[in-house]
């Protein structure tokens, strides 16, 4: 089984938008191993939506829209890491993560913790608002201290080449493209947006 991590400098960057266009592109499956926040569309629904494509059962899904080690607690659950084993695929595995990479999952495990466990490259996804190099460049830090595998970097939002640069540079990660602020999200103008990423850089590493 082949499985790409997708992780973010933060929450609300646009993880499962690229999640559910990057799935679509390699003909895969998703996985989102912990939802915090049932109200409204979940994540796993929002790929399913924009992909079209097999999405798991995650392992856990809390109520609470909150860091998951909050949200567990509020519903006297526990959770384990050997539940969040990368589950067997058929297909290519999109794994979305929560958040950023310190999310704890407990009071004693963060989400970068399992992700080194998990043995399988990870796609970082960046801002392009001010303030950005100092994310990206804590995170790339992060990963490379946990022995994570960086497949490279994608960025979101409007363009600002200068601090594309110096964050692959100074990183030393592969610049997978762009995907652009979209006016209107369907599966066809994400599938569009996506000619601007490298897919074929992303299948080379799994």
């Amino acid at each position: 089984m082949s499985a790409v991590i997708v992780t973010g400098t933060d929450t609300g960057i646009g993880k499962t938008l690229f999640s559910a266009g990057l799935v679509h592109a390699l003909g895969g499956a998703y996985w989102k191993p912990v939802q915090s926040g049932l109200d409204g569309e979940t994540d796993s629904a929002v790929v399913r939506r924009l992909s079209g494509c097999p999405v798991l059962p995650e392992a856990y899904r809390l109520r609470l829209a909150a860091s998951p080690h909050l949200s567990a607690e509020q519903e006297g659950v526990a959770i384990r890491p050997e539940r969040l084993a990368l589950p067997r695929s058929d297909r290519p595995l999109v794994v979305e993560a929560a958040g950023g990479l310190m999310v704890p999952l407990t009071r004693r495990i963060l989400y970068l913790d399992v992700m080194s466990r998990w043995a399988a490259p990870v796609v970082l996804c960046c801002r392009t608002a001010l303030g950005t190099i100092n994310h990206s460049l804590l995170s790339l830090a992060a990963l490379e201290a946990a022995g994570c595998r960086v497949a490279g970097v994608v960025f979101i939002g409007d363009e600002m080449k200068d601090s594309r640069r110096v964050i692959c540079s100074i990183g030393k990660a592969r610049d997978l493209g762009r995907l652009p602020v979209l006016p209107r999200i369907t599966r066809e103008t994400l599938s569009r947006a996506f000619a601007g990423i490298d897919v074929a850089g992303i299948r080379g590493v799994l």
